[in-house]
Order: structure tokens, then sequence, then C-alpha cells
């Protein structure tokens, strides 16, 4: 943590910052190569959505999430419609840029324009979606928007401690693990320890660098498979796995 003396007091003070407030995302499209992201709307999106997301043996995608399993299309119809009205968690669908079909969802939450600070959550990846190129691409094209269009700060990642699966992504993304809020949330009636993660603006030149790399389409062979993987390219980046 870099510091300064304060000369009035000799006591240690943070180094000066522009105290500008940035703007809250937009309900606007963000256009990829592989995905686009729109904003959700429950009567565009909703079909396909409860295609790819319904069924017993897609439950486990919902268990550590806020809401769902819905066992019944009104229930998750009404959840949706929440959620497209919903100006904080802002949602966009993850949409095939061909057929503009929904193959998932991913929210900016927790928007702090004073302080320049937000975090990507409540993202869901329907199977069809999970381990593609899609899915980086949509990550990706998220933080993009956040450093290089509104000029926040800090990107933060936030999931459940139980969850390893997400606490790998962060990590793969190029995010920095910062540790663990105990005891933070009650969820289904469950407790929850919250893992947290983030990435910032100094680090955003390098983390870019490596997402592009890995989404060019020569990073991948005949038969789809990577030649580089994103873990490594953040790692030869310099990423950082634990805050000091």
């Amino acid at each position: 943590m870099t510091s300064y003396i304060d000369p009035s007091t000799s006591l240690p003070v943070g180094p000066e910052v522009d105290p500008s407030p940035t703007r809250l995302p937009e309900r606007s499209p963000i256009l990829g190569r592989y995905v686009s992201l729109a904003p959700l709307d429950a009567k565009v999106h909703g079909e396909n959505l409860w295609e790819n997301l319904r069924g017993t043996e897609n439950e486990k995608l919902w268990l550590y999430l806020f809401d769902g399993p819905f066992r019944d299309r009104a229930a998750f119809d009404a959840d949706l419609w929440q959620k497209a009205l919903s100006p904080d968690p802002l949602y966009f669908a993850i949409l095939d840029p061909a057929s503009q079909r929904a193959s998932g969802y991913a929210a900016y939450l927790r928007m702090e324009p004073k302080h320049r600070c937000i975090e990507v959550g409540a993202i869901l990846f329907s199977p069809a979606l999970q381990r593609t190129r899609g899915a980086t691409e949509a990550m990706y094209l998220m933080a993009r928007h956040v450093f290089e269009d509104l000029g926040y700060r800090r990107y933060e990642w936030k999931c459940n401690a139980l969850n390893h699966p997400s606490r790998r992504a962060a990590l793969r993304l190029g995010f920095t693990f910062e540790g663990i809020f105990r005891q933070h949330m009650i969820i289904k009636g469950r407790n929850r320890d919250t893992a947290w993660y983030s990435m910032l603006d100094s680090e955003w030149p390098a983390r870019k660098a490596a997402f592009e790399r890995w989404l060019e389409p020569t990073n991948f062979d005949p038969q789809g498979r990577q030649k580089e993987s994103l873990s490594v390219l953040n790692s030869q980046s310099g990423s950082s796995r634990v805050s000091s």
C-alpha cells in the first residue's frame, strides 16, 4: 500500500486521487466477437433463458445464487421481470450475435460512482455457455466497459466462499483475492462466508492484453482447443493471486 506523510500531523495518509464521480452504467448494448450483451428484457429473452436454465439437471446452477431454482415458468418469469426492471443490480443478457438467443446473464451491482467502485455478479451461465469463448468474452466486455468507458477505479467480484468454481474463475480472469468476510450473509437459510476479489484500473492494461490475446482466433486449434490458457497469460503479466 502506497502511503505519504501528512505534513500537519506527521501521520500516514493515502495518495491524492481525483475526487470526481463517474457515471452509472446505462441500459445500452455491449458488442463483442463471440457474444453481445443486451439489457435484460423479460419479454425478449425469457423464452431462451427458460429453455437453457430449466429442469432438475440445472438446479445446481442456482445453488449459490440469491434466488432460484424455479420449478415453473410463471415463477421464473416473475423473477425475470423484476431483474429486468432493477437499476442495481443492472442485468444484461448474454446473446449469440447471429441468432440473438440468450444463454445466460450477468449484472453490475453495488455501484458507487462517488468512489468509482462497482461489482460484477449475479452471473448465471447455462451449460451451453459455460467454458466457451463467449463466456470469457462476456466478462471481458463488462470489465472493459467499466474501466474504459465509465472510468471506475475498482471492479469487484464476490462469491460464496464454498463456491470453488467461482473462486477459480475470479483468479483465471485476473482478479486478486482479498480475503474472506465471515458470516457475511444468510442466503436461503444458510450461512454465507463471502470471498472478495478485485481488479484495479492500474491493473487493467495488463488484464486487457491477456484477455485479448486469449480471445484471438489464432489461440485456438481447429478443434477449438486453447493453445495458451488465460491463467498463464495473466500470470505472465504479473497477476497477483493474493493482495498484500
